[in-house]
């Protein structure tokens, strides 16, 4: 195992090792961006925070860290599934791991313990509220802790999607450790969750590493609803018998429709919190195995699952979050294949939710829920490149539509909006920057409302310059601005919009700007129409983006058979598939045809110890398919 043989200081050049590792153990040829900068910075003692799209590598900014520094990595993870399927992966790689957690007996528990405390165990995968422990925390210093990994950062924060109270308590480690390292590792964090991340861990300088939110592999559409179940059976058809997953909103439609699924044959499980435990994770495993080939579930079904080839997810109802829509789509694809992102929408749904949500007592959270839950159906009736949106409002500001959604396929008609565009960014900053869109819509169309008498806002040259415009295009063009990045909404005030850099040229007319016309009754007229999940032109985009994300031709026989042998292998060391191989290096497998050692140990996804157990199966069923060729 590596946690035995790599040397306890590093005697050759740091950067040079931090490579092989990459290479021999986890089989990358090269770091992907911004890697080796982190892994630079923590083995400095930097603490880091780190943005990272699901799939884009953040697992391997500490475990070759852990595999370099002297002492124990402490790897904070919210769910026993995701650590037990990091800790298999590392195993796998050869990587001497453990996890410790309340499904595990007292004397497991025992062991992992003395394991750690001997120096045999290199990373520790643990639950927050048993990391802050005051029994653990008093053992800790006999375990030599070296850096501390915190996944799912915006766990600790009010602003984040996914808030978890006992995520809080993790700054205590600093407190008692305050020379040891911490890296926290999130795929969602806007600006002000990025700024309570690093406050609430007492992050010291850290690193600050955001790429690009962008998959370009998924393609993200959105279907409105007609007659929904039809329409989702339909969609799972077309996806063959690839692997996805189909959320829904409430216990009683996932069950419902896990039913209508399998009256129609398919390989279908529903998974949520009213289920006993032990179902859960029977369809987890039998999931992550390819022994299931779809999963209906709330939004408790996901975090841990690390499955790389999810080609499609389907959303039946709208999430109430475009970090929940992000973060579960972003399941979809994590191998960087083409994949698939569906989401169906009644305006309806926005109906429910918001009533949902204002019977719930007043309260700060409310405020933020309320905030979070306006940006997701802005984005469903959206005009603008989905891409673009999802970018924007994480604040990686783009232009460029994507060709890769369905504002795209079927791109709404344009119009010089440049106008439209000045009124409405003139309109925010003459009343200071202070307000929010309706108060907005209302200035623009000479409301009488009590509120903008007040303020005398209506002594404004800005009052009523748009009265001859629906209140529906002022909101559209809003959304649109804000999309496009040339509005904010600032969350710590209320969802008030400011104005970015971006909207200086705007004012200034130095610059075109061309905008979608507002569909204003497009649901209504477009329920009568076909239904059709892509336009007419849809073909033709979908076989440009194969092209532009395929690899060179593979043997689709030759892939076929490593798939089978990758099954009975895995079956046989009681792992999931992807443990021994994902589909992307199967995939280039079938395309570089190795029939060597050397060519086999080349392929990105094969490292050393994987190629000792697995290199000689794998290698004789592609040797026996050439030669039966």
């Amino acid at each position: 195992m590596l946690g035995e043989t790599v040397p306890t200081e590093v005697s050759i050049n740091q950067e040079q090792f931090t490579t092989e590792i990459l290479r021999d153990v986890f089989g990358y040829q090269q770091f992907r961006p911004g890697q080796k900068e982190i892994i630079a910075a923590i083995l400095s003692g930097q603490d880091c925070l780190v943005i990272m799209p699901t799939g884009g590598g953040k697992s391997l900014c500490y475990q070759i860290p852990a595999l370099v520094m002297k002492g124990l990595t402490l790897v904070v993870s919210p769910l026993i599934s995701l650590m037990k399927d990091q800790v298999d992966q590392l195993l796998a790689y050869g990587v001497t791991a453990a996890c410790l957690n309340s499904s595990q007996t007292w004397q497991q528990q025992s062991e992992v313990i003395a394991n750690c405390r001997s120096g045999k165990i290199k990373l520790l995968y643990i639950a927050p509220e048993r990391l802050v422990a005051e029994n653990f925390l008093q053992q800790l210093s006999f375990f030599s802790p070296a850096l501390l990994a915190v996944d799912e950062a915006h766990c600790i924060s009010q602003w984040g999607h996914d808030f978890r109270p006992e995520y809080r308590a993790l700054n205590q480690l600093k407190l008692r450790f305050p020379h040891l390292p911490v890296i926290a590792l999130t795929a969602t964090a806007d600006e002000v969750t990025r700024a309570d991340i690093i406050r609430l861990l007492n992050l010291h300088h850290p690193l600050i590493q955001i790429n690009s939110f962008d998959r370009p592999n998924i393609r993200y559409t959105l279907i409105e609803k007609f007659k929904p179940v039809e329409q989702l059976c339909r969609l799972v058809g077309k996806q063959g018998a690839k692997s996805g997953i189909i959320y829904c909103n409430s216990r009683a439609k996932v069950e419902s429709t896990v039913a209508r699924l399998q009256n129609r044959g398919l390989s279908v499980a529903a998974y949520h919190a009213g289920l006993d435990s032990l179902v859960r994770a029977q369809v987890q495993e039998a999931f992550q195995r390819d022994d299931l080939q779809i999963v209906v579930s709330t939004v408790a079904f996901g975090m841990g699952i690390n499955k790389p080839n999810i080609r499609f997810v389907i959303h039946f109802d709208i999430p109430r979050t475009i970090e929940s829509y992000y973060q579960e789509t972003g399941r979809a694809g994590r191998d960087g294949l083409p994949a698939e992102a569906m989401l169906l929408y009644d305006p309806s749904d926005m109906v429910w939710l918001r009533h949902c949500l204002e019977e719930k007592p007043v309260s700060e959270q409310q405020n933020i829920e309320r905030h979070k839950l306006n940006a997701m159906g802005a984005f469903a009736e959206a005009q603008t490149c989905r891409r673009l949106i999802l970018l924007n409002y994480f604040g990686e500001y783009r232009s460029q539509s994507c060709g890769n959604c369905d504002i795209c396929l079927d791109p709404p008609e344009r119009y010089d909006g440049l106008i439209d565009a000045q009124k409405v960014l003139s309109c925010v900053y003459r009343v200071g920057q202070r307000f929010g869109v309706g108060y907005i819509v209302a200035m623009l169309r000479g409301s009488s409302h009590q509120r903008i008498h007040a303020l005398g806002h209506d002594k404004l040259s800005v009052y009523g310059i748009g009265r001859e415009k629906t209140a529906e295009h002022w909101t559209s063009i809003l959304r649109q601005l804000i999309h496009l990045g040339k509005l904010r909404q600032n969350i710590e005030m209320f969802s008030a919009l400011q104005l970015t850099e971006a909207a200086r040229p705007i004012l200034r007319a130095e610059v075109s700007l061309s905008l979608a016309v507002p569909r204003i009754l497009d649901f209504k007229k477009r329920k009568n129409s076909k239904d059709q999940p892509y336009s007419s032109g849809a073909q033709g985009h979908k076989n440009a983006t194969h092209k532009k994300y395929s690899h060179k031709k593979s043997d689709h026989e030759l892939f076929t058979k490593l798939r089978k042998l990758r099954k009975s292998m895995a079956d046989e060391a009681n792992v999931p598939p992807y443990v021994v191989f994902n589909d992307a290096t199967l995939l280039a497998m079938s395309e570089q045809i190795p029939i060597t050692v050397d060519e086999l140990f080349n392929i990105n996804g094969v490292g050393k110890i994987k190629l000792e157990r697995f290199g000689t199966s794998f290698l004789k069923v592609i040797r026996e398919h050439v030669d039966g060729l």
